[in-house]
């Protein structure tokens, strides 16, 4: 199972939805909607990102998660965007003093 298949599952099996019912919420065909999400879960098909976005918009998680390899990241991507925007900058303002700490004998910073 592919990444993306494995979040997917994670996420429709979270909102109480089957393949069938989270296809058709996200405007595929009712006649191939739970064949479809059923290849994309198994990893034998990749939806585009439209149509991975009309999954997140479905069942409540920003697209991003559908991505994250790692499961603390993909949970930290879901509370994230449930956050309000002020404290998205919060958390956005104390991740940049943490990033910002140099570490001895290394160095972190990015690009």
């Amino acid at each position: 199972m592919s990444v993306l298949g494995k979040r997917l599952k994670e996420a429709r099996l979270r909102a109480g939805l089957s393949q069938e019912q989270l296809g058709i919420e996200a405007d595929l065909d009712p006649m191939s909607a739970s064949t479809r999400m059923n290849r994309y879960e198994l990893g034998r098909r990749v939806p585009n990102f439209a149509l991975v976005e009309k999954f997140a918009g479905v069942l409540g998680v920003p697209a991003p998660y559908f991505y994250a390899a790692d499961d603390a990241m993909a949970e930290m991507i879901v509370r994230f965007g449930q956050m309000p925007p002020k404290e998205r900058t919060k958390v956005m303002e104390a991740m940049g003093l943490v990033v910002s700490k140099p570490r001895r004998g290394k160095d972190h910073r990015l690009g």
